[in-house]
Order: C-alpha cells, then structure tokens, then sequence
C-alpha cells in the first residue's frame, strides 16, 4: 500500500471516530449523579474485669479468710473463703463471649475444694467449666459477679480410715506447701453479629 493510501485510510479512521463522538453526545439520554454521605457509628468496645481492663487478677487464698484460730494470711484444714470475680459489659455495644481461665498455680492441697453456686469442684480445671458466659448488647444486667467459695475441710472422708488417710495428707502438705495462689485470666471476645 502506498503512502498516500495509507495517510487516507488513517483520516478516515479518525473522522469516524470523531463523528461518533460527536453523534453519541447529541442524542445521549439525560442522566444525573447524585452524591451522599454515607456514616455508620462504631459500637463501643467496653470490658473490665475487678475494675480493670489490662492487669491479670492475682488471688492468694490465705489472704481472703478471716480466722482468728489461724495465724494471718496462713490457712489451713478448717479454713475456708470466697473471693469474686466480676465482668463488667456496662458500656459496651456488642454481644460479648467471656472466658474464665486459671493460670500459674502453685501446689494445692489436696483435700481443698471449691464451690461456685451448686457445683462442688476439685480443682481449678473443673470450677472453669462453669465460669464462661456471655453478655448481650440488650441485657438488663451487664455487670456479672461470679462469687466462688473455697474450703479447706477440717475432716474429709466418710469412714474412718479415708478420714485418718486424708488427714495424713493434710499434715504432710502442711509441712511442704509454703503458699498457695493462682492468676484469673477472663478473655472478653466480640460474639458475631446475628
């Protein structure tokens, strides 16, 4: 193809682009844009736990009894106590899923039990299967005190030999458990929105 032809074709091209251009703008149809805003507020994130947001709960048993027959901050079989463990949801906006962990234990004494409402409890594994709830945005009641009672049983046995076996138990502990605590870990996590 020579020059010239080319040069034409190229004009040709480029005028009917132009027309097309010029054509659709003419008989387009009327359309508008219509700008708004959109917003949406954040709900408020709010959990405490014993007043605090940030700090790991330490409870030390022998400073939450009360004898006068046990020396100060000592327990000891026939001591007993409570202590409490209160989620706060008050000002939050979302559904929230609470956990209650234990963490750090030192040696227990065996015989040494532990109650949160009807469940009798062996241990700290056992007692945080019941200590995990959750709070809705909609609650009447968001702040959730869980009291758990502890005892260190004077006798514990039915007969006997199992009560003079556990006492032997109890009077070597004594002798070799200096301190007995533990750390509350409660883990507040956002449920999904239904």
């Amino acid at each position: 193809m020579s020059k010239k032809k080319k040069i034409i074709l190229v004009i040709a091209i480029l005028s009917c682009v132009i027309l097309a251009f010029i054509g659709r703008k003419s008989f387009s149809k009327y359309t508008a844009e219509i700008r708004g805003d959109a917003t949406a507020e954040i709900a408020k994130w709010y959990f405490k736990v014993n007043e605090s947001s940030e700090e790991i709960q330490n409870i030390k048993l022998a400073s939450i009894q009360n004898l006068a027959t046990v020396a100060k901050n000592k327990i000891a079989p026939g001591t007993k106590g409570s202590f409490d463990i209160i989620v706060d949801c008050t000002e939050a906006q979302v559904r929230i899923q609470y956990d209650i962990k234990f963490e750090n234990e030192t040696v227990k004494p065996t015989n040494l039990k532990f109650k949160y409402k009807d469940h009798e409890c062996n241990n700290l594994s056992e007692l945080e299967e019941f200590l995990s709830g959750q709070s809705n945005q909609d609650d009447q009641v968001k702040k959730l005190t869980h009291t758990i009672e502890w005892e260190w049983p004077f006798e514990t046995g039915s007969s006997e030999e199992e009560k003079a076996r556990n006492d032997k138990i109890d009077t070597q502990e004594s002798q070799t458990i200096t301190d007995y605590s533990f750390d509350i870990v409660v883990t507040g996590t956002q449920m999904k929105p239904n």
